[in-house]
């Protein structure tokens, strides 16, 4: 049997190595379209079958299998260690946003005290794993209790660039004066608290 491990953010984008090697019949875990099986199995050659899922543990231990390339990026993979951490681990089910607090602090901190004591690029990077770890954590609790999700967090980073630094949207190619963005930052910023003001009827 061959099995095709998906990302469980676009099931419905099959490799295109499983459409040259796989082999019908397809059949699929329930998370995967049904209009996604059937359109596979339609093209395959009868043969050992194929097995589409997200989930590693579905896969038999005999398959041989193809793996989407995007499974690969290392911000899914991290998002995913958190979520599968906030599933089995005892001690990550009971954290929340509060009790976090002094984790954030601490690890933002030794950022700083990196930088200052230029530890090196290594642990520079390492450091700031660590502050990025807060922010998976408290952006997996929010998903959990349905309020946002990663996305959404980093959406809000791209909208308020949007607002505060056109420029970085519009085509502009030549260097932006710091005056300029300071000025545009200050517009944006106003323009925000204007629209919270108008939303809440103050």
């Amino acid at each position: 049997m061959f099995a095709v491990l998906l990302d469980a953010r676009w099931p419905t984008q099959i490799p295109l190595e499983a459409w040259e090697r796989c082999e019908g019949p397809v059949r699929g875990t329930e998370e995967i379209p049904g209009e996604v099986i059937g359109g596979l199995g339609e093209r395959l050659k009868p043969g050992r079958g194929t097995l589409l899922t997200t989930r590693q543990g579905e896969i038999p231990h005999d398959c041989e299998v193809i793996v989407a390339p995007s499974r690969s990026d290392a911000l899914w993979q991290a998002r995913a260690v958190m979520a599968r951490a906030r599933e089995i681990g005892q001690w990550e089910q009971e954290q929340t946003h509060a009790s976090l607090i002094p984790y954030l602090l601490e690890e933002a901190a030794e950022v700083a005290e990196e930088v200052r004591c230029g530890g090196g690029d290594a642990a520079l990077c390492a450091e700031l794993g660590d502050v990025l770890l807060q922010v998976l954590f408290h952006a997996r609790i929010a998903e959990q209790r349905g309020a946002f999700d990663f996305d959404d967090v980093a959406m809000s980073f791209v909208r308020k660039m949007r607002s505060r630094a056109p420029y970085l949207f519009d085509g502009t190619t030549s260097v932006v004066p710091v005056a300029e963005q300071d000025r545009l930052w200050a517009e944006g910023k106003q323009k925000e608290r204007c629209a919270t003001i108008d939303r809440h009827g103050e």
